[in-house]
């Protein structure tokens, strides 16, 4: 009992801190690479408190709910969009040896299914905020998710089939280094589909900002507006470290076994920065061609890719 507290314990501890880090480098990031001098100034070198004055920022900010609104539904939207994150990091192996919140047989299959719910969240916010355009954003978001969920499944599917489980721990235990080469058009099409379902940019018409004014979030303010962008750095830590586990090798690397966890950590934040990377520099999809991506371009890889493994699991077998 007491191993499995701590163990919860350690997993809440890793959603209440790397999402903030997350945020905070991205700060960073964009201040230097799009010349922002306001993040770069908050309480004095290199704008160390830029984090803290957002969530001060949020905190004072009042909680309204719209009067026409469902508001039981409107007030729980934003934890059922952000708890799929948190028991998802359960699942996910950090080291060798039982480093892991808590072991599913059917890991691979759990994660994915955890993390579909979290659609309902941004579905409850459209429609009970009783508002059209918070309802058509909340219509667009899970039609991007239902898009993308399924290359991403097909592209995790052609990893289980590699590794001959579905144990997220197993598939790191059967990890060789010729699969990167061998599973690169399916750790891109995961990677991509996960930044999509996070509606990340350049994936992010249908909360984009400056055309239709967050979307699903439209009525939320202060700290429930705060727990969505929460479940946003949440979301980019869980699929960094899914990638990192799937098809980079987790724990696997030039550092002793007893270090693993450090290597896991370190490829996850890695691609967290490509996550940063990708929206300061690429341009945001239209409607149309965030659809037509998915549906002619990841699923028909990800379809060469299972094809592709089965065919080299049949050639060694």
């Amino acid at each position: 009992m007491l191993d499995t507290l701590l163990r919860c314990a350690a997993a809440l501890v890793v959603f209440l801190t790397f999402p903030l880090i997350i945020g905070q480098t991205e700060h960073k990031v964009m201040a230097h690479m799009q010349g922002r001098l306001g993040p770069m100034y908050a309480g004095g070198f290199h704008g160390w408190a830029q984090l803290v004055a957002d969530g001060v920022k949020f905190a004072q900010k009042e909680d309204i709910v719209p009067a026409g609104a469902d508001r039981r539904v409107f007030q729980l939207a934003p934890a059922v969009s952000l708890l799929p994150y948190l028991i998802v990091l359960l699942a996910i192996p950090v080291g060798p040896d039982g480093f892991v919140g808590q072991a599913v047989d059917a890991g691979l299959f759990f994660v994915l299914a955890v993390m579909g719910v979290g659609v309902i969240g941004k579905l409850m916010a459209g429609w009970a905020s009783a508002n059209k355009f918070s309802l058509l954003g909340g219509l667009r978001t899970a039609a991007q998710l239902m898009s993308y969920e399924l290359p991403m499944v097909l592209a995790a599917a052609s990893v289980a089939m590699a590794a001959g489980t579905l144990s997220l721990p197993g598939i790191v235990d059967a990890f060789e280094w010729y699969w990167i080469p061998w599973q690169a058009i399916g750790a891109f099409v995961f990677f991509t589909a996960g930044l999509a379902e996070l509606q990340r940019p350049p994936f992010d018409m249908p909360v984009a900002d400056s055309e239709i004014i967050f979307g699903a979030y439209t009525e939320y303010t202060g700290l429930r507006f705060a727990f969505f962008l929460l479940s946003e750095y949440a979301g980019i830590l869980v699929v960094s470290a899914l990638t990192a586990v799937l098809f980079l090798g987790g724990w696997h690397g030039p550092l002793p076994d007893d270090l693993g966890w450090l290597w896991t950590v370190l490829k996850t934040f890695a691609l967290a920065f490509v996550v940063i990377w990708l929206r300061v520099t690429y341009p945001r999809l239209r409607e149309d061609q965030l659809m037509r991506f998915a549906w002619t371009v990841l699923i028909p890889l990800a379809l060469v890719q299972l094809a592709l493994t089965g065919v080299i699991k049949v050639a060694i077998s």
